[in-house]
């Protein structure tokens, strides 16, 4: 069976990539992919820095962090665009869970997977610069990115207000499409 974990860079609570990525994921799920969905706000972390690590032993969230990335065999992504990158909590929570652990060697829960990633923002180009970032950073990781990946324009106006129902039935339909694609690439 396909397993995957849907998450969002955003630690905000009604962040527009949350909206986006639950929409992507009930197409997983229509697919016949059981997916799990995670908050990364649930997962607190400090910066990344090898002598913490070395000195206070593996933090406890990004442990957390890991264990759920290894019981799933695909990732399903929704990052904000920030500086035209991705979002440093993203980029921090991957650093931690890449590192070798009392449980995993370096790297091991990211390798062959497949993942789908989307991004979405406000303005007309939906944060898709961070998306090369994030493509990049999950490769070198061994992670298969799938080709297609899709920015969200104006995703404040595909709502109903600060809702989760998208009323833009065309990007409803590419999001639920991504989703789908994810399972089908997996199975």
């Amino acid at each position: 069976m396909t397993k995957i974990l849907a998450f969002a860079g955003s630690l905000r609570k009604n962040s527009l990539n949350k909206r986006v990525l639950n929409v992507a994921v009930e197409g997983a799920r229509n697919a016949g992919g059981s997916v799990t969905v995670i908050d990364l706000a649930d997962y607190p972390m400090t910066v990344y820095n090898a002598d913490d690590h070395e000195s206070n032993g593996f933090d406890a969230n990004a442990s957390r962090f890991q264990d759920i990335l290894n019981e799933h065999n695909a990732l399903l992504i929704a990052s904000p665009e920030y500086n035209a990158s991705l979002p440093g909590g993203l980029k921090n929570a991957i650093d931690w869970a890449s590192r070798q652990s009392d449980k995993f060697a370096m790297g091991e829960v990211f390798k062959g997977k497949t993942a789908a990633i989307i991004s979405a923002s406000p303005g007309s180009f939906g944060g898709i610069r961070c998306l090369s970032h994030l493509r990049g950073v999950l490769s070198i990781l061994g992670i298969n990115v799938l080709p297609s990946e899709i920015a969200v324009t104006f995703a404040a106006a595909k709502f109903d207000g600060d809702g989760t129902t998208m009323t833009d039935e065309k990007t409803k339909k590419l999001l639920e499409n991504l989703g789908a694609s994810l399972v089908a690439a997996v199975k």
